[in-house]
């Protein structure tokens, strides 16, 4: 392992962060325009939904595929290669004439950014010790709230000013200067066999990653509990500030920005406290076992509360977000539980699985309030109802990842 020095450690994060960070206002942005796309395109709930899941199928179709060149190739090559794709997007999200073109650009959005994350995570677990690791990898997450803060507010100002067409001409311009930034200060890579000194293909190590038993542990909280809170953050938090708590449209941006400033400060503390759990030995499963059944709680009281909680709900939605951080851990943690040479295929496999779970959640909840509508139930109520749905697999996936742990033999 080549650990590079601090300087250059600092200069490569910022390179990575960047991208992240339009990644990040990409992902999140639908939730801002939500209330723009509905008026002027007529969409219903479950249209929504799958707009904003779009990004996340086209995110989970690379991958795979990702993980195999990331250990090949390195972050860099990678990562340039898949943003050429995120800018083609962004400017054919901005000529769009109808759903089904926003529909098509938005995945190609998705796959355009999927190694916005994986490609730094990646470099990060040759690049950086454990310690510094944990602490990167949260920085980068608290670099991506920045871009959901700034999907928040400020698109809701620039929008009247400028439309949202030209603002997606202005993303595709900043791609591109990321993309210059990473050329010039990321490091190349030299491609590593995997510890049995063999070469296999990428099924055969994919194969290594699917049976790990600390992988399947790990994989139904990151599906549902992982999944659901980008799903929350990214979509739903709006359209219930609206539709349940009362809120209108600036004011559920504004509740959105402040729930992603919450988000920011919470990723800031998990990366200055990390290194110091690490070394007392907190281990990722134990955080997340201790913390994350509070995500619960939260969730059961914005769904009973519904209009009740009213000017609470963004303080609500903050701290049910900031409760689902915990499973955040577990991300790095399945990192750094495969060699080196596994760890792109471990790091790209799980990632798949989180967003396809943000993907299933998005427009699972879209079907199922327009179900529960359909059905002749309230609006309020079937909004209520999704979440219960959703809210009782977030438990189940809780309680596999506590039956498990007898069989957790790590790697």
């Amino acid at each position: 392992m080549s650990l590079l020095p601090r300087r250059v450690a600092v200069v490569v994060f910022l390179a990575f962060a960047f991208a992240y960070f339009i990644s990040a206002l990409l992902r999140a942005i639908t939730a801002t325009l939500s209330p723009v796309l509905t008026l002027e395109l007529g969409l219903n709930a479950r249209d929504l939904g799958l707009l904003a899941g779009g990004y996340f199928l086209g995110f989970s179709l690379t991958q795979l595929p990702m993980g195999a060149w990331l250990d090949r190739h390195g972050p860099r090559k990678v990562i340039l290669s898949l943003l050429s794709v995120a800018v083609v997007g962004c400017l054919a999200f901005s000529l769009a004439g109808g759903f089904p073109a926003l529909l098509g650009a938005r995945v190609l959005i998705g796959a355009g950014v999927s190694a916005c994350l994986m490609a730094p995570l990646t470099g990060n677990r040759r690049w950086l010790d454990a310690s510094t690791q944990l602490r990167a990898n949260s920085w980068m997450l608290m670099t991506g709230s920045l871009g959901m803060v700034a999907s928040t507010l400020p698109v809701q100002w620039l929008v009247p000013l400028v439309g949202w067409r030209p603002l997606f001409w202005g993303l595709a311009v900043a791609i591109v200067l990321a993309m210059a930034l990473i050329a010039v200060r990321v490091p190349g890579w030299t491609s590593m066999a995997p510890a049995s000194g063999s070469s296999p293909g990428a099924d055969a190590s994919y194969a290594q990653v699917w049976r790990n038993a600390y992988f399947r542990r790990m994989t139904p909280i990151g599906f549902f509990s992982y999944g659901g809170l980008i799903a929350m953050q990214t979509l739903w938090a709006v359209p219930w500030m609206i539709k349940v708590a009362g809120y209108s449209g600036e004011q559920a941006a504004k509740g959105l920005f402040w729930i992603n400033v919450a988000m920011l400060c919470t990723f800031w503390t998990w990366g200055m406290v990390n290194p110091w759990l690490v070394r007392r030995g907190f281990a990722a499963e134990r955080l997340i076992t201790w913390g994350l059944p509070s995500s619960f709680i939260l969730l059961a009281i914005i769904i009973i509360a519904k209009e009740d909680l009213s000017t609470l709900a963004t303080p609500a939605f903050a701290l049910y977000c900031m409760s689902c951080s915990f499973v955040s851990l577990a991300q790095p943690a399945v990192g750094m539980a495969f060699p080196q040479a596994l760890a792109g295929r471990a790091l790209s496999a799980y990632n798949l699985v989180i967003f396809a779970g943000v993907f299933v959640v998005q427009w699972g909840i879209g079907l199922l309030i327009d179900g529960f509508k359909a059905l002749g139930v309230a609006e309020v109520a079937a909004y209520q109802a999704a979440a219960g749905v959703f809210l009782a697999c977030c438990m189940a996936s809780y309680a596999y990842f506590l039956w498990a742990k007898p069989h957790n033999q790590g790697s």
